[in-house]
């Protein structure tokens, strides 16, 4: 899996631009998969046909990752740019970006500029050009860009980057579509678009599909940094069961079902209550997800033990163990 999750986070990605990875994300997968289609929003979805088709079980995460496009050229050869999804200003400032083409730059706060007032209007990307004319050989009005990939090791097994906000997510999806022999229901893995948004990509995927469960894979918070809000999530602490977000309650029938497999299976786990924020799990939910009748363990139990965070009607967020805990270039807001 650490193989895809480099190859996953080093690939661009950005809201509205998700082809590249959707395509390799395609090719692990289609030699695993009973059908691989991409809908007219982008989205990936994997089908694995299970020993029963009576029910249908949606698993989601996101390709998209926040970032910027470009707004205007400046006759110097600087770029304006505007944020795509919530940018933290201040934590992407001097950072290295990239453009889907490859090219890079540097993302710089005009001079002057108080600390406090630092905002994306008051930002532009250098990317070496002498004046306009030759940055416009190079980039576009238009063109998106994110912050560069690195993957930063932590110690002996934690890790820092980028866009693990949802590309982990999407490693531990194709890891356990790779592996998993035979699902109880026909399940469908889907790797949405257009997360970041408004969670546009999931919601036709849902009403398409037309799931009894559908569970997302993506990260949260967590209360053990300094200065975090209180919260009974920590790193480490095992996969993460959504109880709600400012955006969905979610489904009992889903919690009481990933509740009873990591009790069952003995997979350390702890419940999360978002006050902010929301992921994939509303708008699926919002599409007709429907969630009746008991989600037994079994169901389930051929993706256990492959880490991550279980939320219903549902959503699985990505492992503690493995989530970055401060992401320059990114606002938390899953």
């Amino acid at each position: 899996m650490k193989d895809l999750m480099k190859k996953y986070l080093n690939t661009f990605s950005v809201s509205g631009r998700e082809g590249l990875l959707a395509e390799k994300i395609a090719n692990d997968l289609r030699p695993f998969a009973d059908s691989v289609d991409t809908d007219t929003m982008g989205n990936l979805i994997v089908l694995k046909k299970g020993k029963s088709s009576e029910k249908k079980l949606m698993l989601a995460a996101h390709m998209d990752e926040i970032g910027f496009v470009v707004t205007y050229i400046e006759e110097s050869g600087f770029l304006r740019v505007s944020n795509i999804g919530g940018i933290n200003a201040v934590a992407s400032a001097y950072h290295k970006v990239i453009f889907e083409n490859g090219t890079v730059g540097v993302l710089v706060v005009e001079s002057g500029t108080a600390f406090g007032d630092v905002a994306v209007k008051k930002m532009y990307v250098d990317i070496g050009a002498k004046n306009k004319k030759e940055a416009e050989r190079k980039v576009k009005i238009g063109d998106c860009l994110s912050v560069a990939p690195e993957l930063i090791k932590l110690g002996s097994n934690r890790y820092a980057a980028k866009a693990f906000d949802d590309r982990l997510a999407c490693a531990l999806l194709a890891e356990v579509a790779r592996t998993c022999e035979k699902p109880a229901y026909d399940t469908y893995f889907v790797f949405t678009v257009q997360e970041e948004v408004g969670c546009r990509g999931s919601k036709p995927a849902a009403y398409a599909i037309a799931p009894d469960y559908a569970i997302a894979v993506d990260v949260t918070n967590t209360g053990d940094m300094i200065g975090a809000q209180p919260m009974a999530v920590k790193l480490g602490g095992g996969a993460a069961i959504k109880i709600k977000d400012a955006s969905v309650l979610c489904s009992k029938v889903v919690i009481d079902g990933l509740t009873a497999l990591a009790e069952e299976d003995k997979i350390p786990y702890q419940y999360e209550v978002l006050v902010a924020g929301g992921t994939d799990t509303s708008s699926m939910q919002t599409a007709g997800a429907t969630s009746t009748g008991d989600l037994h363990p079994d169901a389930l139990r051929p993706f256990a033990g492959r880490g991550g965070r279980l939320q219903g009607p549902g959503s699985l967020r990505q492992p503690a163990e493995s989530r970055r805990r401060t992401r320059p270039g990114n606002q938390i807001n899953t």
